[in-house]
Order: structure tokens, then sequence, then C-alpha cells
């Protein structure tokens, strides 16, 4: 995997430094990969709380819905050929959402045993899934052309100049009338600033960082939402996804 200019131990003591300059991908390897294979670990402590998924899978079908019809030649209720789940973990969005509106999905996860398990799978067996990359998305080259490019909660774990590299190879990879989300939390720094979490080496954004990594790989934002429905008690960040097309 790619590495960090800056050693992370330096970075991390340094408290000047830049959110993302603190990233380590190896670090965050180890984490991903100390966690039993299951959806309710990709969903950290609120995966005992089946509703949560529940919750959070629909707000992607409606947000996708709303997308839909801002692009004349996605305004039918078909499928989309090909898709790709990036950070697909063991499969849970793949799982409870993205088949539904995609006829094959891909999938890109850097976690050698969860890819294992998208392999041993049904999906897999059924034709649903198809590639399965073991790859962090730095390192994430497409060579295909997608209708459907979904990242979900994991592009905290590169850097900007990565995302914005990742971002903008995505961008290539695009069918005509191909659209990409992100969809990732939001960070509620009273400073306005991004928050690196050291338990697990990532970078939690502000939406005006995620904008301008957009613009910067030549990405407009076509529709952006933030996810509802989630119990108030529970003091969540906020979710956001975006929906990009490429510039013209």
């Amino acid at each position: 995997m790619s590495q960090n200019t800056q050693n992370p131990d330096e970075a991390s003591r340094d408290s000047s430094a830049p959110a993302d300059s603190k990233i380590d991908h190896a670090a965050s390897i180890r984490y991903w990969s100390s966690l039993p294979s299951t959806t309710s670990n990709m969903l950290g402590m609120l995966g005992t709380y089946p509703w949560y998924s529940r919750i959070e899978l629909q707000g992607s079908k409606n947000f996708l819905s709303k997308v839909r019809r801002l692009v004349p030649a996605l305004q039918t209720d078909g499928k989309f050929s090909l898709g790709v789940d990036c950070g697909a973990g063991v499969g849970r969005v793949t799982e409870g959402f993205l088949r539904h509106v995609c006829t094959v999905v891909d999938a890109v996860e850097p976690v050698q045993k969860f890819t294992q398990v998208l392999e041993d799978g049904q999906l897999k067996k059924d034709g649903v899934i198809g590639d399965i990359f073991t790859l962090g998305l730095e390192d994430w080259s497409p060579e295909k052309k997608y209708d459907l490019i979904w990242t979900q909660w994991c592009v905290g774990h590169l850097t900007d100049s990565q995302l914005i590299q990742y971002v903008s190879r995505c961008r290539d990879s695009l069918t005509e009338s191909g659209i990409m989300v992100i969809k990732e939390n939001l960070s509620t720094d009273a400073g306005d600033q991004d928050m690196y979490d050291d338990e697990d080496s990532s970078v939690t954004r502000t939406d005006a960082k995620f904008k301008q990594i957009f613009d910067q790989a030549g990405m407009n934002v076509i529709k952006s939402e933030i996810q509802t429905g989630f119990p108030k008690q529970f003091k969540l960040l906020p979710v956001k996804s975006y929906a990009l097309r490429p510039k013209i």
C-alpha cells in the first residue's frame, strides 16, 4: 500500500500537522484485520442494532432514486448493468442495497479475510458479485467502465492527495451516464477542521473539504444529502451522501 511522505508517528505527535498526514495505512489494515468478518463489525458499536443498518441502507436507496431523476438517461426503473462496491468489507452494502439496483457488482476491499467472505458467499455463486479486487482504494486503477461507483465509509483511510487521485480515476472509468456516490461521516470539529481517529488511523473530513477535493478531481456534485432517521440519543456523526458526475 502507498506510504505517507511524513512518518505517521511523527505526524501524530504534531498537533499542527494536517489530519490526513497522520494516516498510517498499515495501522488501518491491522485494525480491520483484527475484527471478525461479520456485518456487525462493519458498523462499529451500532452493529448490534439491525434497525441501524436498515435505516442506513434505505437512506442510500432513496438518495440514489433522487439522483437518477437528475440524469436523463437514468430516468427509468431498470438496473444498472455494472456497479462496484468500493470499501466493500464483507458485502453489507451489496447484499442490502446494490444487488437490487445493479445486475453485477464488482468489489474492492483491502482486507483479505473480508474478500474471502465475498469469494465464498452466495452472491458470488449467484453471479451478482463479479470481480473482487483485494486492494486499497489508493492502489485500485479501474480497467472497466462502471454505471455506478459506490464508495462508503472508507475514504477516511486515504490522504487528501490520494482521495483526489482516486476520484479522478473513478471519473475516467464512468460510463457516459455513470454516477459516483461517496457516502461518509462528516467532521463535527468546533473549528471546522478534519478530525483524526487514531483507533483505526482514519480522518473524518468536513463538508467543505470534500467539496474542495471533488472539484480538484474534476467532479461536479449533482446532489448531496444528509442521512436522516437515526435516533438522536446515539449522537452519531452526520452522514452525508454526494452524487458526482464529471465536469463537462
